[in-house]
């Protein structure tokens, strides 16, 4: 169990980055649901990304590693959102 918790913290942190990225960029925002539904995969994306270039945590649930895997899965989460929402808005141009 205590190798997925580094995840789910990257997950839950990506779905409060979706809806914080949300409410700052309101004409990019897909509502709460969609914020988060997006940010989550973000938060999975972000944490993956920063532990395949050296950035993320280890695994290790010291505060390091618990502060990595909140920036990595809220900044994933916040920078997704960003992305699909200003897709979205792109196409319904």
């Amino acid at each position: 169990m205590e190798a997925y918790l580094p995840l789910i913290i990257q997950l839950v942190s990506g779905a409060v980055g979706g809806n914080i990225a949300g409410s700052l960029m309101k004409n990019l925002s897909l509502g709460t649901l969609w914020n988060s539904i997006v940010g989550i995969l973000g938060g999975g994306l972000g944490g993956s990304i920063l532990g395949m270039i050296g950035l993320g945590t280890d695994g290790g649930m010291d505060l390091s590693g618990i502060l990595g895997s909140v920036a990595g899965g809220g900044v994933g989460g916040g920078v997704v959102m960003a992305i699909i929402g200003f897709v979205k808005k792109a196409m319904n141009k």
